[in-house]
């Protein structure tokens, strides 16, 4: 699965839809599964208006062909769980053909480990399927890195066809690819770990925000993986790199680099990010040049 950047025109907060909809076409093309409204979509900026409009041009464009996509509510440090909200959201993307996935936030997380599993899993019976989230605070202040008895737990929900895990620790991932091996082979260790972007050979799938800054390369990459081809090495380190660069401090701003990524390749009108995200410095741009150099050998 991979995340859609959100595309922006040169002004304001107006999307360019044109490039947005290419690239939901260049990542199915590229045997990737959509994942929209995401943080890479900016989930906790938009309004419901566009929210709901990304929804159905992606609908449309994947034409019965799976996507995911977030199902995200705000709220605030103390605020209760906000079920509502959640099975709002839910509705939104069942009518546009999607499967959620059950962004964190205050309410939710703020809970008892008990309370936090009860409200998954009364949200499962609306979702039939779904996807979990756990988010380190790196990328997101609501966020929270599950403990391995609450993990255990979701993967004992049935619509729960898998979960993203957004520590940037491999030894947490380990553990609970290992716990899938044990408890649920078909369930889906989803990394978000956009540092190490091989934990593919560990038996993780992905859901990354990297990759939507070269949705066409990681599918090449997924397929000389499935292949046995020695060349994976070779490009997954180059995107690696690429990994390393973009999701510095501040982590959150990667956006605005696969922005000016995705400009250098002539993908985007503009490089602008949306209102409110931090930016990149424009002396980023030598280095993104650079990248695309190496990348173009594997193109």
């Amino acid at each position: 699965m991979s995340a859609i950047l959100l595309p922006l025109l040169h002004e304001g907060t107006q999307v360019d839809w044109p490039s947005f909809e290419a690239h939901v076409t260049r990542t199915l093309d590229a045997g990737l599964i959509p994942a929209v409204n995401m943080d890479t979509g900016y989930a906790n900026l938009i309004d419901e208006e566009t929210r709901v409009e990304v929804l159905q041009r992606t609908q449309t464009l994947c034409g019965g062909r799976e996507y995911v996509a977030g199902a995200y509510v705000g709220d605030m440090p103390g605020d209760a769980f906000n079920h509502d909200g959640y099975a709002s959201q839910i509705e939104k993307i069942k009518q546009h053909s999607g499967t959620p996935v059950f962004f964190q936030s205050y309410g939710l997380v703020g809970q008892t480990d008990d309370a936090l599993i009860e409200a998954y899993g009364r949200l499962g019976e609306l979702a039939e399927r779904f996807v979990a989230f756990e988010l380190g605070d790196v990328f997101a202040p609501f966020g929270k890195i599950y403990s391995l008895d609450v993990y255990r737990q979701l993967l004992g929900i049935p619509q729960c066809m898998g979960a993203k895990h957004s520590s940037l620790r491999r030894d947490l991932e380990w553990q609970r690819l290992e716990l899938r091996d044990q408890l649920r082979p078909d369930f889906h260790v989803l990394t978000g770990n956009d540092l190490a972007i091989d934990m593919v050979i560990y038996g993780s799938d992905y859901l990354l925000g990297l990759s939507t800054m070269a949705p066409d390369l990681f599918g090449k990459r997924d397929q000389m993986w499935l292949a046995g081809d020695p060349l994976f090495y070779q490009l997954n380190d180059v995107l690696q790199y690429m990994g390393f660069f973009a999701f510095r401090a501040p982590v959150p701003a990667y956006k605005h680099t696969a922005a000016q990524f995705l400009a250098a390749r002539g993908w985007l009108t503009s490089s602008r990010t949306y209102p409110g995200s931090p930016e990149r410095p424009n002396t980023d741009q030598a280095i993104l040049e650079t990248l695309l150099e190496q990348l173009e050998q594997f193109a």
